[in-house]
């Protein structure tokens, strides 16, 4: 049941991930936040000299990246693969840094320009690279909530059209129409104002933060439970 409720919360984080990426990519010129292989992508295209694609956030963007995910792999330490209360922790500094920045977003005038801008997709990607490296440190196979790459290989190779079990198919289509549906709403809310998809992200993250955390304290007083029966 626990990992059940784990999978459940890391298929909520790959739908704001989509939101995340759609906003940073459509409104703040061209960058990935969450999905780094497109930042290598843009990266070396920019390097190339191609028009309009941009080098400095993209590179920032990988940076900070890997710091979050540094930060919060050292934060999460040797936990195994059970929620604890530093996923918790990780996960709440995650949601109360995307607060933070929606509301960043909405009282610095024109945030997607300049210095603003890139203060922005760093410090966003920081923070998706904490979340990513908390959700790696879970073990949920196909679900990273970053990317969908491998989960589509995985679909397709492993399908029953070519011989294949495929015994987490319905893990692997939810990741993939979640990130998609993710990044539709994503762009649907930079039609009304910047901060309010970064704002529904931190809402989501910090729900799943709270289930995690109520998930895993009902699961140690039902093994502290069993403890005491086999031992009365």
């Amino acid at each position: 049941m626990t990992r059940r409720l784990d999978l459940a919360m890391l298929l909520l984080l790959t739908f704001s991930t989509g939101m995340v990426d759609a906003i940073g990519y459509l409104g703040f010129d061209k960058v990935f936040t969450g999905n780094m292989t497109g930042n290598v992508v843009i990266l070396g295209m920019g390097l190339a000299g191609a028009d309009g694609v941009p080098v400095l956030r993209p590179a920032l963007a990988l940076v900070f990246f890997m710091v979050g995910a540094a930060l919060s792999g050292r934060i999460l330490g040797d936990i195994g693969e059970n929620w604890h209360h530093r996923t918790t922790l990780t996960f709440s500094g995650v949601a109360v840094g995307c607060a933070a920045l929606s509301i960043y977003v909405a009282v610095v005038p024109d945030p997607e320009i300049g210095l603003a801008g890139t203060i922005f997709t760093s410090a966003l990607s920081a923070l998706m690279g904490a979340q990513a490296a908390a959700a790696r440190r879970m073990k949920i196979a196909d679900v990273t909530t970053v990317v969908v790459t491998s989960t589509i290989v995985g679909l397709a190779a492993d399908s029953s059209l070519v011989g294949g079990d495929n015994v987490r198919r319905i893990r692997r289509a939810l990741a993939v129409v979640l990130i998609l549906i993710g990044a539709l709403a994503g762009a649907a809310t930079l039609m009304l104002n910047q901060w309010i998809g970064i704002a529904l992200v931190a809402v989501m993250i910090a729900a799943a933060a709270v289930i995690g955390h109520v998930g895993e304290k009902k699961r140690r007083t039902r093994a502290e439970a069993a403890a005491e029966t086999v031992t009365a």
